[in-house]
């Protein structure tokens, strides 16, 4: 069959990789998609807070923002209830294969974990190591002791396996996080 612009809507070298590449953030919203629909969890993508300066009103349709920066410093990536608790998380990303950089997280965002966990609540961050296709649930108790423990400006992968979670990945829910919220919840010893 062939277009109006006379290409072909086939391509005999078109290979479909489904969803390779797809990245974290990706993954988790589908994920979080399906827990709302499937009444599970209420967990969100939090908007990044930004002020509006200048707009194009060129028409109703075709409005543009021209101008606009960052209000305050955005906390974390996603928040939301599951099971009567709190749920604040950061989603983050390393092509390292050893180690999660410090540098991925913002002084304020770590404060804001620790702060959600010391009011009861479940923070922690999902760390997706690309280069091994392995996603890590780390609880921020054990971001926490690891930055008042060690001098490090990464965290080793081997601290990561050894006291957070690995995420299995699915076709749907994506990111099977929720399972791991519920071991946590069975155990979780907050003070």
């Amino acid at each position: 069959m062939n277009y109006p612009n006379k290409k072909s809507s086939f391509n005999k070298n078109y290979i479909n990789y489904g969803n390779r590449g797809m990245t974290l953030e990706s993954d988790i919203n589908v994920s979080n998609k399906y827990y709302l629909e499937n009444d599970i969890a209420v967990i969100y993508k939090k908007p990044t807070p930004i002020k509006v300066v200048k707009v194009d009103y060129n028409n109703r349709i075709n409005t543009k923002i021209k101008e606009a920066y960052y209000e305050i410093p955005s906390t974390t990536d996603y928040n939301g209830i599951y099971k009567g608790k709190y749920i604040d998380f950061d989603a983050k990303e390393t092509k390292s294969k050893t180690s999660f950089s410090l540098n991925n997280i913002h002084k304020h965002q770590l404060d804001h974990l620790i702060k959600i966990k010391n009011h009861g609540g479940i923070s922690f961050l999902i760390i997706k190591f690309s280069t091994l296709d392995k996603t890590y649930l780390l609880e921020t108790k054990w971001l926490e002791e690891f930055l008042n423990s060690s001098d490090r400006n990464s965290i080793p992968l081997n601290f990561i396996k050894e006291k957070g979670f690995e995420v299995d990945y699915n076709y749907y829910p994506r990111l099977e996080y929720i399972k791991i919220l519920d071991k946590i919840i069975k155990g979780e010893q907050y003070e």
